[in-house]
């Protein structure tokens, strides 16, 4: 399977603007974050081994450059405290029911940025229904440490949403 950028963006795409929304909460900043993750995807393509293993491999390529992503913003602005609200789209037939969905998610969102790094990594790949073997390779970490930090973040995210 050849993959090129314009099949990983329409397969994987939604799946690495949630992994830029975990680590950035500006909306113009997660666009940049996007980017800067497909950017290093593409440059990265080249030296993908086992093609059947693309998932975790862009996503170790996403958490990385949203590490350093986070690192360069800290380095910038010491001190400053972060930013816009994320905002999240979605058509419901109730602009009550679009309200509290919406807001449900920004302050799901907000709770896992939050979380300690190992747990907003693990978390995020969860969330993107990625299995513990998969998260694993992404992460290098063993398939039970993947299992402890989702329960953990799950008590922390428990805590913090109630």
């Amino acid at each position: 399977m050849a993959s090129t950028i314009e099949h990983i963006v329409a397969e994987y795409g939604q799946g690495l603007r949630r992994v830029a929304a975990a680590y950035e909460a500006d909306v113009m900043l997660q666009e940049d974050l996007f980017q800067e993750i497909l950017l290093a995807i593409h440059q990265a393509l080249p030296a993908l081994r086992e093609k059947d293993r693309l998932a975790p491999y862009l996503y170790r390529i996403a958490h990385n450059r949203a590490v350093s992503h986070v690192a360069r913003a800290i380095s910038r602005k010491k001190g400053e405290a972060g930013a816009a609200e994320e905002v999240q789209e979605g058509e419901e037939p109730s602009p009550e029911k679009v309200m509290i969905e919406n807001e449900q998610a920004n302050h799901l969102a907000n709770a896992v940025r939050r979380l300690p790094l190992s747990y907003r990594q693990v978390v995020t790949l969860y969330l993107e229904d990625m299995s513990y073997d998969d998260i694993a390779e992404a992460l290098d970490i063993t398939q039970s440490n993947v299992g402890v930090r989702i329960n953990r973040a799950k008590q922390m995210l428990k805590e913090m949403l109630s």
